[in-house]
């Protein structure tokens, strides 16, 4: 069982902390894709608040593509069994239920999952000791799990047999300097497929330190994972709005990609560091994304498996700086 990886990571006596359990997944009939947080947000200076995140991406119909968030007063939260509640929301190890309203849009949600055998570790083995080394840790305890329940989105219900989805856990002081973040998990030809990807771009003492690619897919019963740190100096990605591009590799594999969408896939979303830092994120859920696995024979690489998904995938791009390309608003209500 994967659920003590769930389990809060801070208590109530931090102060300058964030801590976020998300959801992301689409809907196999109509292709929507939907971005759930649970946030327990408490600053440096100012009140300790709960938040709720929810964005619905349509990939037919542009102009329903919205974000909205709310913070709230209270945020509880409960370790066995594994359980946060905010407002009317909970969310546990294999459920999300609740309810969210502003800004002109009323959603409310009722779903299920069946946990996941085995956790997913986005960042090098020994960034996790201690319960976090970086300034962010995050990890997945359900990176790839068959989603069932409804969702009503203004009024239009969406009702879910086993589709995809997955759920991460971020806990952290501070945001890194730019990233992006990237996942897919339903290539077709390729049932037990899972993409998840993480870069990152420090600051040290007012320098701009060189862009860190993390990478791991799970395909065909072999967990390739070319995110250690003995992979960052041969990895290599880039990120612009609504293209990503990556090359991870170890002696014996090698995995090339991207992931795409169009400026009107994205919304706009404020972050903010507990320090009070602003910062912004482009999110979407009906990305493209590419793959190609190689591996080695003898000096040359040969190709093994080659994979495509077409608005099924999920990823974003973060930093200092807000993308004047992305003007769908992620908005507080």
């Amino acid at each position: 069982m994967t659920e003590q990886f769930n389990h809060r990571h801070w208590d109530d006596r931090r102060r300058g902390i964030y801590e976020v359990w998300y959801l992301t997944w689409n809907d196999p009939q109509t292709g929507q894709g939907f971005w759930l947080r649970y946030i327990d947000e408490c600053p440096s200076r100012g009140e300790h608040r709960g938040e709720l995140w929810f964005a619905r991406f349509d990939p037919k119909r542009p102009d329903k593509t919205f974000g909205i968030h709310k913070h709230f007063p209270k945020f509880d939260a409960t370790a066995a069994p594994f359980r946060v509640e905010i407002g009317s929301a909970q969310l546990g190890h294999d459920h999300a239920i609740g309810s969210l309203e502003g800004d002109g849009h009323t959603i409310e949600w009722d779903l299920r999952w069946d946990p996941a055998d085995n956790v997913l570790r986005q960042l090098p083995d020994v960034m996790y000791a201690g319960g976090g080394l970086g300034e962010t840790t995050v990890l997945s305890p359900n990176p790839r799990v068959p989603l069932s329940g409804t969702i009503v989105v203004d009024g239009e219900k969406l009702q879910f047999e086993r589709a995809i989805a997955g759920q991460t856990h971020v806990w952290g002081k501070k945001h890194a300097y730019s990233w992006t973040w990237g996942r897919c998990a339903d290539f077709p030809g390729a049932p037990d497929a899972v993409l998840e990807l993480i870069a990152v771009q420090l600051q040290r003492g007012g320098r701009t330190l060189p862009r860190m690619m993390l990478v791991a897919l799970d395909l065909d019963g072999t967990q390739y994972r070319l995110n250690q740190w003995r992979h960052v100096a041969r990895n290599r990605g880039r990120w612009q709005t609504g293209h990503v591009t990556f090359t991870a590799q170890s002696l014996l594999h090698k995995i090339e990609g991207e992931l795409t969408a169009p400026d009107e896939a994205f919304v706009n979303a404020p972050y903010e560091d507990p320090d009070g830092t602003h910062l912004w994120c482009v999110n979407t859920e009906i990305g493209d994304a590419r793959i190609v696995v190689y591996e080695r024979a003898g000096l040359a690489w040969r190709e093994k498996r080659r994979l495509e998904s077409r608005g099924r995938a999920h990823f974003e791009i973060g930093g200092r700086e807000r993308d004047p390309a992305v003007v769908r608003e992620h908005v507080l209500v």
